[in-house]
């Protein structure tokens, strides 16, 4: 996975207990020195890993500055264990939580693209209820989806879809990024409306940067407009960009992410 010079060390780490355990894929950059500053914190998105572009790219910039760096695949995805069929909100934030429990750090910014930037927002209020967790220094979300199961995906459903999601407990539709489909549960969509978090005021303490494509056709711009109108206590910066897909992985769209990390340091 890493060269043996590589400062990055890999790891897998055990979350939940009993028949609910699966291990967890980790990769984590130490700082260079205790005060150098906050631990970046990468948080993907749906079916997406933790060596895609865009958090190769946020590891690159913690290398450059001699920050900590933390990348970690939720179960069901790239490296880690468990089945993805099993996977939810509730499950993935839980393991979020337990990676960043297990590298201590001062500050973290978090860094959360698509679906991670409904993670980053559940995790930042899950932080902040815990005695001795970090405190979150900023946000960078990039093309969020916060509440994408009840926002995006029950208002569009087909009848096919929900008669497919009563009698067999999924539907499926395909993927423009993989050759293998999408793949919606009713455990997820369920568990999707106790996490919502575009219901109230969302206290995130710290300032919030929002990158989002205006051709984005998996998270419509209007989303992020969307969830600035439950974000009014914080510094928010909301950066649409024109010609800018979901993805946001091209050398523009990386140059706008670092500069938003970095205007958090």
């Amino acid at each position: 996975m890493t060269q043996p010079s590589d400062p990055i060390r890999a790891a897998t780490l055990a979350v939940g207990e009993n028949g609910q355990a699966r291990p967890i894929a980790t990769l984590y950059r130490p700082a260079e020195r205790a005060e150098t500053g906050p631990m970046l914190v990468w948080l993907g998105g749906y079916r997406s890993d933790m060596t895609g572009t865009k958090a190769l790219e946020m590891d690159r910039l913690a290398g450059e500055r001699g920050l900590a760096a933390l990348r970690f695949d939720y179960s069901g995805h790239g490296q880690s264990g468990g089945a993805f069929r099993d996977g939810t909100i509730s499950r993935w934030l839980e393991e979020t939580l337990a990676v960043i429990n297990a590298h201590p750090a001062n500050e973290i910014i978090l860094v959360g693209s698509s679906m991670g930037g409904w993670i980053a927002l559940r995790a930042v209020q899950e932080l902040g209820r815990r005695p001795g967790a970090p405190t979150v220094r900023g946000m960078v979300l990039i093309a969020p989806a916060p509440d994408f199961t009840s926002e995006l995906i029950e208002p569009a459903l087909s009848d096919a879809e929900r008669r497919s999601l009563e009698e067999r407990g999924f539907f499926e539709e395909p993927s423009q990024y993989s050759p293998e489909p999408n793949i919606f549960t009713r455990a997820l969509i369920e568990d999707g409306r106790r996490n919502r978090v575009l219901q109230g005021l969302i206290e995130t303490r710290c300032p919030v940067h929002i990158l989002q494509g205006m051709r984005d056709e998996d998270v419509p711009y209007q989303h992020a407009l969307k969830l600035m109108e439950f974000l009014p206590a914080d510094d928010v910066v909301l950066t649409l960009v024109r010609d800018g897909d979901h993805r946001l992985s091209r050398p523009q769209d990386i140059e706008r992410m670092q500069a938003a990390i970095t205007a958090l340091l």
